[in-house]
């Protein structure tokens, strides 16, 4: 990046956040940094303490996310960037309802409602870009995980939903980036027989070119791609990468 961005990350403790926020650190960038974990935001930190500031967040607390967003606005002025990493995920194949719920609690409710106050900003603003990890699960459903593939479909379509609002903007330069990864190497990828699993290092900084290019959609790996022609197409009888 050719200028100094003000990037805020929801769930940069671990995995996919926290790798983004370094890269972003290292091209000189301002980052406030979310997460449930002090210590691991803490940690986070000393990467780049000139450049990273923290702030302990639950995001299913939603009053206490947008105190947080608030303050981060406050403090940075402006903002360009927000992605969203927080989520959750587990297989549940005997339907236990408090597993469901935590999912979509999570990844729906939590989601949305970063979602939204990432876009009424930037539409105040005239200007930002949202980037969210959302999933190749988001194409199809799976009999062991019904309420996260189905949690990752409404980020989705809410996320498209934003992208045709950012028409409403005139000047044109509010964006929305949906990331779609694969089986990615961190405590999210599901099951024990792992297909295309992609290291971390590399969807890091794949998902990080997406967001400076400001891709509408990316899946990651880029191989993912091939794999997403076929989910949309082939029978549900048919499927067997998601088992």
């Amino acid at each position: 990046m050719n200028q100094t961005k003000n990037v805020v990350i929801f769930g940069a403790t671990s995995g996919i956040g926290r790798g983004l926020a370094l890269l972003f650190a290292k091209d000189g960038c301002r980052i406030a940094a979310t997460g449930r974990r002090m210590d691991l935001l803490e940690s986070l930190q000393k990467e780049a303490p000139k450049q990273i500031v923290v702030f302990e967040n639950d995001v299913n607390q939603l009053e206490e996310t947008k105190q947080v967003f608030s303050k981060i606005v406050d403090a940075f002025k402006t903002v360009d960037v927000v992605v969203h990493c927080s989520g959750i995920g587990d297989e549940n194949p005997a339907l236990n309802w408090q597993t469901e719920h935590n999912t979509l609690q999570t990844n729906v409710i939590a989601a949305a409602h970063i979602y939204g106050l990432a876009f009424k900003l930037f539409r105040e603003q005239q200007y930002g870009h949202l980037a969210a990890i959302s999933s190749i699960a988001s194409l199809r459903g799976n009999r062991h995980a019904p309420a996260y593939f189905a949690s990752k479909a409404f980020q989705v379509n809410y996320l498209e939903s934003l992208y045709l609002k950012t028409k409403e903007i005139k000047t044109g330069k509010v964006y929305i980036t949906d990331i779609r990864p694969g089986f990615v190497d961190t405590k999210m990828a599901l099951g024990n027989e792992i297909f295309w699993l992609t290291p971390l290092p590399k969807a890091v900084r794949q998902i990080y070119k997406a967001i400076r290019q400001k891709r509408r959609k990316v899946y990651v790996s880029h191989r993912w791609a091939w794999i997403a022609l076929v989910l949309k197409i082939v029978p549900a009888s048919l499927i067997k990468i998601f088992k």
